[in-house]
């Protein structure tokens, strides 16, 4: 075995090398004869490995005979392709009659197509037929289509598949790194390198482990990368955009693949299509890298559809990923704990079994500390280049605590210490007592626990009446951190353009809102009621076999919380906030309304003489009515208000700021209660003939006159000169 790897290995890197140096060739391939010299050679590879592949088949003399053969007779063939090739370019010469010009391929659709189909059969043949001379011959585990697929499926899964394939494919893009833009050549360099990570290819513990854990953090890093990436540059390449969407979509698959084939014990088949799919867009893409950079860019802002579809595969792929992740790590806690119901018997049976394991999947997986981790890291780093671009002081110190809430009430709390300090403590998420995250407690409660829960209540109702509901909503839940990373936070626009977005804009509560919220709060009320008389063994009660509280938080926070995160290209950001479903928002909308949080203006004129209402765009909630109030009032206060400051930080003028208990207390004991601004105000425009008009307060204490015009903002015109 080890004498057979000694020889086959380095003949299968040789063939990777030789296959990528063709497809270079294919790629820069613009007249007929060089694609029909690139063909013959792949239907070369293609029938000396098809030979081979008789012979292991049934080894004998006869097999023997007839693989030289098959190969001979597809080389032989091959050769018309460049024999007609070469006809076709000799009549193009002048001594034959021919203008001079070398002939173009009518359509490189078909070349490209057919290059690709060889690659793959090149490679399903390598796959099987090294498999075989290393000692283990991949046959049909059953007959007719299913066996072939699942033998399909295991050459696919194969080392000699897998990692050729990776090699062919870092290889064909370094190749061709003068060809394709900066971004495309790191996707690809990235998919080359989540391919060689995975986990089928070695039936080995220590790779396995290894593979998952390096491969996670491989797709981790690209997502990051492409969300990134979206966000600088509003305005995708069509052919760059479609591309990331196709991927993304081919990676929830592999994620899902690898996850069944872990869970299942080596069940490859969704595995392998996702390879297959993820080789036949790799290879299209650099045979045609001409077509990106080609098209007209557009904003992918206006593109809702686009939008959700990346949040949707994004999301799909994290949700498998954190189950794979999770088997992984925990194999005792996870392994046989996802779909326990078998789907047999009459179709409601199947109905409601399948429900029941979709249901249970998804809120197991999105209540996991892997997924939550994995989540973290992602949206976390989202939320740090927020970070690195805010420039407004206060709310980069909300940032840091926003990343270190997530980081210890969402990973570490609930799941590291808690299995640490109380390792028999059964998962919080099937205890039926609510605190804080459900706004009630239901079942009978131990005196220390209850003491905890009111506590709870005291310590964070106060801090939002002192602070605002961004208290919860900006900081100690788990949506800022996902909410205001920069990618999320620039699709904020799609509150004002699109349906249902924009019907729940600006501070004014409509019937929908108050509906909505009105029934979130009674189905808490009613399932904190059932699970109390249920404790106490009045009647017994229990909604997809869970009590009633467990089922609501596992619906709102496990599954519809990630719902409204996927749709926020038609729902809108913060629609936790906007649209009334989230109740623990609403109970802190509550302490909000009797609390000292608003905004406020330093100077009024200068918000009636603005024309950029960048504090309204800015908004994620989509408060459109803040910059009248501050016209006329001077100040805002709204409910919905989920303090980010955004706002604050978009002003250009450095008029706005956030007034809670801290500047209520100075303003009473008589010390400055407005902050100093960030810069200079800007200088009104004099009236005509005004004396001292140079000076604000003098300005202000004029007559009434039209809206002054504004000077531009503090450094404006030295940018615009820069």
């Amino acid at each position: 075995m080890v004498d057979a790897l000694v020889v086959l290995a380095p003949l299968a890197a040789l063939m990777a090398l030789a296959t990528a140096g063709l497809l270079k060739w294919a790629a820069d391939a613009r007249g007929p004869l060089r694609a029909g010299t690139v063909v013959f050679l792949l239907m070369m590879m293609v029938g000396m490995l098809g030979g081979a592949a008789i012979y292991f088949a049934h080894p004998s003399a006869t097999a023997l005979v007839e693989g030289f053969w098959v190969a001979s007779a597809l080389m032989s063939v091959s050769v018309v392709t460049v024999f007609l090739a070469f006809l076709q370019e000799a009549r193009s010469s002048p001594a034959l009659g021919g203008d001079g010009r070398r002939p173009e391929l009518r359509s490189r659709r078909p070349f490209v197509l057919t290059v690709i189909g060889l690659v793959l059969a090149n490679e399903l043949l390598m796959g099987w037929v090294f498999s075989a001379a290393a000692g283990t011959v991949l046959r049909a585990t059953g007959g007719g289509a299913l066996g072939g697929v699942d033998l399909l499926a295991a050459i696919v899964a194969s080392p000699w598949f897998l990692f050729t394939m990776a090699i062919e494919m870092a290889v064909t893009t370094v190749l061709l790194r003068d060809r394709i833009s900066a971004p495309m050549f790191r996707v690809l360099l990235a998919q080359s390198a989540i391919m060689f990570l995975s986990p089928t290819a070695l039936a080995s513990a220590n790779w396995v482990a290894l593979s998952v854990y390096a491969g996670s953090a491989a797709m981790i890093g690209l997502i990051i990368y492409l969300m990134e990436f979206i966000y600088r540059h509003r305005q995708l390449d069509p052919a760059f955009s479609h591309y990331v969407v196709a991927l993304l979509a081919i990676f929830s698959a592999m994620m899902a693949g690898q996850f069944l084939w872990l869970y299942y014990g080596g069940w490859p088949v969704v595995f392998a299509a996702s390879i297959v799919a993820e080789m036949a867009l790799f290879f299209f893409a650099v045979l045609r890298y001409e077509l990106f950079g080609t098209g007209v860019d557009r904003p992918w802002q206006l593109d809702p559809a686009w939008a959700l579809q990346l949040l949707a595969f994004v999301f799909i792929a994290e949700v498998f990923m954190g189950a794979l992740l999770d088997l992984q790590a925990e194999p005792g806690v996870y392994v046989g704990a996802f779909f326990t119901l078998p789907l047999t018997g009459p179709w409601t049976t199947v109905l409601y079994n399948a429900t029941y394991n979709g249901f249970w999947f998804l809120a197991g997986v999105t209540a996991s500390t892997w997924f939550l981790a994995m989540m973290g890291v992602e949206m976390g780093a989202l939320l740090y280049y927020k970070f690195r671009e805010s420039r407004d002081f206060e709310n980069r110190v909300r940032i840091l605590f926003t990343l270190g809430s997530y980081a210890a009430f969402a990973v570490f709390f609930p799941s590291i210490y808690l299995a640490a300090v109380f390792p028999n403590a059964p998962n919080p998420v099937t205890v039926p007592v609510l605190g804080w995250s459900m706004g009630i407690g239901s079942a009978q409660l131990a005196a220390s626990v209850f003491g905890v829960v009111v506590l709870t209540y005291v310590v964070t109702g106060g801090l939002t009446v002192a602070f605002g509901r961004r208290v919860i909503c900006s900081v100690f839940c788990t949506a800022p951190l996902m909410y205001q990373g920069t990618t999320i936070d620039a699709m904020k626009s799609f509150n004002r353009t699109e349906w249902p977005a924009k019907k729940y804009l600006g501070s004014r509560f409509s019937t929908v809102y108050s509906v909505t919220t009105g029934l979130v709060l009674a189905s808490l009320a009613l399932a904190s009621v059932a699970s109390y008389l249920d404790s106490i063994g009045v009647w017994s009660v229990s909604i997809l076999s869970a009590d009633p509280t467990v089922f609501l938080l596992s619906l709102y926070f496990g599954i519809l919380w990630y719902v409204m995160f996927v749709t926020i290209p038609y729902t809108g950001n913060y629609n936790c906030v906007t649209m009334g479903w989230c109740y623990t928002g609403a109970i802190a909308q509550a302490f909000q309304k009797v609390g000292f949080f608003k905004l406020k203006v330093r100077d009024k004129n200068v918000c009636k003489a603005c024309t950029t209402l960048d504090c309204a765009k800015s908004c994620p909630v989509g408060l459109v009515d803040m910059p009248g109030h501050f016209r006329t009032k001077g100040e805002f206060r709204s409910t919905k208000c989920c303090g980010v400051g955004n706002c604050v930080g978009a002003c250009p003028y450095g008029n706005l700021y956030i007034s809670d208990i801290r500047h209520w207390i100075r303003d009473k004991i008589g010390t400055r209660a407005v902050p100093p601004a960030r810069a200079r105000l800007p200088m009104l425009a004099p009236r005509p003939g005004a004396a001292g008009a140079g000076n604000l307060s003098t300005a202000r204490a004029a007559p009434a006159v039209a809206a002054p015009a504004l000077s531009p903002p503090v450094g404006a015109t030295e940018r615009a000169h820069a």
